[in-house]
């Protein structure tokens, strides 16, 4: 008995002691869900979309480390970086602006829930076929961007993936300071009419308009520059503790990448909702993952 006391004893000591992570919280459902109105308090609490839910396989393999997740805006996260403090996030993309102040490595390719597309009004959408269609009936957002009569909207500090960040970097596009709930904050304004389109992931909408209860107030037109989309990435402030996170989490990665049930996990993560062409990208990237180094820069 005194045996299994010093036991739990020990343990309890080394949770207490054991390195943390504080990981960026931002309420953008399916893909990251806030529980209750709230950040996760736990890995009990995260839920099961794209990001946490890959979080929930993959921090649950990382024994050594105690996670916590702080609601913050990315100026927020920006700012604690570039103050000293240590955050890390899988919600934020690559660019080279970040790496100033942030680490990067990977965590899986790209899936087809993670192509941005227009987001319009049911109402308005006709307003948008004479912005050009290629590729299939895609919009193009470089024509959409030139035409004077419709708004676009983004968030200030949000980025899109190297392809659509560069065209918007030659348009004067209105962006708005958001909090950690930015996509609500801006398809709430889209539904009010107060501008004509902005960009999103379909999930992202899709499960906005079912919490608004109105399933058919906006519609996602896919563009053909959001076929060109980055890796999911993961990143952490560029800190000592942050380069010592960073390699612990690649290293994870790489580890999940090896287990030899690799199928257990991906139907823990993904469900019954993988597409397959997902899973072969899937595949193909977690062997390479698996063979290869640490991946951070």
């Amino acid at each position: 008995m005194r045996g299994a006391w010093v036991l739990a004893a020990w343990m309890a000591a080394a949770v207490a002691h054991a390195d943390t992570i504080r990981w960026v919280a931002q309420d953008v459902p399916p893909h990251f869900s806030f529980v209750q109105g709230h950040p996760p308090r736990s890995l009990a609490e995260l839920g099961h979309g794209e990001v946490d839910g890959f979080m929930r396989v993959l921090l649950a393999r990382m024994p050594g480390y105690r996670h916590e997740f702080v609601e913050a805006s990315t100026a927020r996260y920006e700012a604690e970086s570039r103050a000293g403090q240590t955050l890390c996030s899988t919600l934020h993309v690559r660019t080279p602006a970040r790496v100033d102040w942030l680490y990067f490595s990977h965590l899986y390719p790209p899936l087809v829930s993670r192509e941005i597309h227009v987001i319009v009004r049911r109402d308005y959408e006709a307003q948008f076929a004479p912005g050009g269609r290629s590729q299939g009936g895609r919009l193009v957002l470089a024509e959409l961007l030139k035409r004077q009569d419709l708004r676009l909207l983004l968030a200030r500090d949000r980025a899109f993936g190297a392809q659509i960040d560069s065209l918007l970097a030659q348009q004067v596009v209105p962006r708005l300071a958001v909090g950690a709930q930015l996509s609500s904050q801006l398809l709430d304004m889209l539904r009010a009419g107060r501008m004509d389109y902005t960009l999103e992931y379909p999930a992202v909408v899709k499960d906005y308009l079912a919490r608004a209860g109105e399933p058919g107030a906006l519609v996602a037109l896919p563009v053909a520059e959001g076929l060109s989309t980055l890796l999911a990435t993961v990143s952490c402030s560029r800190t000592s503790e942050g380069r010592r996170h960073i390699e612990a989490i690649d290293a994870a990665v790489r580890e999940l990448a090896r287990e030899p049930n690799r199928e257990a996990w991906v139907r823990e993560w993904r469900g019954d909702r993988a597409d397959p062409q997902d899973i072969r990208r899937l595949n193909a990237y977690m062997d390479e993952r698996a063979r290869g180094g640490a991946r951070i820069e």
